[in-house]
């Protein structure tokens, strides 16, 4: 009972300073790239709006078929703008960066109980720098190997079927921890080579994609996917060596 409560405490100061840090270098790397594609985003749905049938331009009998279509894509068009006014949004500013702060908090928190755990599993962080490995490792299993096959979307980027995206992620996510674990902790080049498999088959296998264009540039969305992984490298790290800091400070629990 007392590690459980040992990692739980240290998950908790962990992802309170972790989730912080990432807040804080989002804010200057990920959020000015983000507010630029909702432009781009805005500007899209603006010109997909339905547009009045030139009622003049139609033949006398066709006047009435062209009026029936206006009035059916208004309507439409007015179902689509009701349903965003009824979803809620934080609003720029103070409250926006609120949200972000609980959100990437509580993110954080659950990362850190997954490292925390694990890490007992073989015996326990016992500074930092070790810490920073299984942070590395962190980041590779949930930011970088996921990210080679689907790259960050940021708004006006359409990917394919969320539930297609989701069951991608999850596996190579499993396949790549696990092969990370047989690389670190295993003693034998078969399971070496089966490591180098499970990391190599989600993306042999390949990630869903969409077809449709993005309707941001591709500059702004390369610097977008860069931008994100980067951050998330920087929270890896730190939340792993702030684990490896705190946890010796907690006795062997």
């Amino acid at each position: 009972m007392n590690l459980f409560r040992t990692i739980v405490l240290v998950a908790a100061l962990v992802g309170l300073g972790s989730g912080l840090v990432l807040t804080i270098v989002q804010h200057f790397s990920v959020q000015p790239l983000i507010v630029q594609a909702e432009v781009f985003e805005s500007q899209r749905t603006e010109a997909e709006a339905p547009k009045p049938h030139d009622h003049e331009a139609a033949g006398e009998h066709d006047h009435l078929a062209a009026a029936k279509a206006d009035l059916a894509a208004q309507e439409a068009h007015e179902a689509a703008h009701a349903h965003d006014a009824d979803a809620w949004e934080p609003a720029d500013g103070v409250e926006r960066f609120g949200w972000t702060v609980v959100a990437n908090v509580l993110s954080a928190v659950g990362f850190a109980l997954l490292l925390v755990s694990a890490s007992e599993l073989k015996g326990g962080l016992t500074s930092w720098r070790e810490g920073l490995l299984w942070g590395l490792a962190g980041f590779a299993a949930f930011t970088l190997a996921p990210s080679v096959g689907l790259p960050p979307e940021a708004p006006g980027v359409t990917g394919a079927a969320l539930e297609a995206r989701q069951i991608w992620w999850i596996g190579t996510v499993a396949a790549t921890a696990l092969g990370l674990a047989l690389i670190a902790f295993g003693r034998s080049p078969v399971l070496a080579i089966l490591a180098v498999a499970l990391i190599a088959a989600p993306h042999v296998i390949g990630a869903p994609h969409a077809a449709e264009a993005p309707a941001i540039p591709r500059k702004l969305e390369h610097d977008f996917v860069v931008a994100v992984i980067v951050t998330g490298f920087v929270f890896w790290a730190a939340l792993g060596a702030l684990a490896g800091a705190l946890r010796p400070r907690f006795g062997g629990a």
